[in-house]
């Protein structure tokens, strides 16, 4: 997401207008996770705006529909698809992955549907998949099969690091919202492809993430080092403070990595840098 009126202050400055978030976004971050795509497909005209508004190397990871992927299950929608794939046309340079997140009731028995549907994408395309089924994280024969599934098709697996969140007690509104709604699985950090994904799931107090993001302060810079193009995206239970969440974790892996490969410095908005919420250690 990249219009949440909580960063009005944080992030965009008081006299950024509703339709100015985007490219005041991509002033300081890179990437962004589209969720909308997932519930409706916008028009044409706002894809081209979207395009219009981020610069050349920012990369969008937008989900296909929900039609798509829980509806049909893959299955008799290539129309659908195409029809999706058109819309979204004038973006296509600047797409990171698409995201193809996947029920929790699509387990073993339908990946040769996931492996029809993968070899129907075009070549050129970049996707992560996002499964949900218990028994692709069992570390068995089920799990074996997906993974060397998503190896042979070039596709990613998208990580899900969940583990801050569950660990926060369930004392508001947005942390109880959470643990009802975000899928409690291991964190299996494996790369299937060239641009392994992590979702990592943040806990509302800043600082007790730390002790989470240690592991993927060894990970992303291996990573790193293999060619490989990792993508990083932070939540938090209400997201009101992800921004300052994600510069805390890129501030750290930038002093975990120096000396090693160097990262670009982070583009912090005038606006962040004299407030107290952007904070980094």
């Amino acid at each position: 997401m990249w219009s949440h009126s909580h960063w009005q202050q944080s992030l965009y400055g008081t006299g950024c207008k509703t339709g100015e978030r985007l490219a005041r976004y991509a002033e300081t971050f890179d990437t962004v996770e589209g969720n909308t795509t997932f519930y409706a497909t916008p028009a044409i005209t706002t894809v081209r705006k979207w395009h219009d508004a981020t610069p050349d190397d920012f990369r969008f990871t937008f989900k296909l529909p929900s039609a798509i992927t829980h509806q049909n299950q893959l299955m008799h929608c290539d129309q659908l698809l195409a029809d999706f794939l058109t819309v979204m046309s004038p973006l296509e340079e600047k797409i990171g992955l698409w995201k193809i997140q996947l029920p929790a009731h699509f387990g073993p028995q339908a990946l040769p549907a996931l492996e029809k549907f993968l070899q129907k994408l075009p070549a050129r395309f970049t996707c992560g998949v996002e499964v949900r089924h218990p028994a692709f994280f069992a570390k068995g024969q089920e799990e074996t099969a997906l993974n060397r599934l998503l190896v042979d098709n070039k596709a990613n697996r998208i990580i899900m690091d969940s583990r801050p969140v569950f660990a926060a007690l369930p004392t508001s509104e947005a942390v109880i919202d959470a643990h009802q709604k975000k899928p409690r699985v291991p964190v299996h950090a494996i790369a299937t492809a060239e641009n392994p994904m992590i979702r990592f799931i943040g806990h509302p107090d800043d600082p007790s993430n730390d002790a989470f993001f240690a592991n993927w302060l060894k990970r992303l810079p291996a990573w790193l080092e293999n060619g490989k193009q990792p993508y990083l995206f932070i939540h938090t239970p209400d997201n009101n403070h992800a921004p300052e969440l994600a510069v805390r974790l890129y501030a750290q892996l930038q002093q975990q990595m120096s000396g090693s490969l160097r990262l670009p410095a982070h583009k912090l908005p005038p606006q962040a840098e004299a407030n107290p919420q952007f904070d980094l250690l």
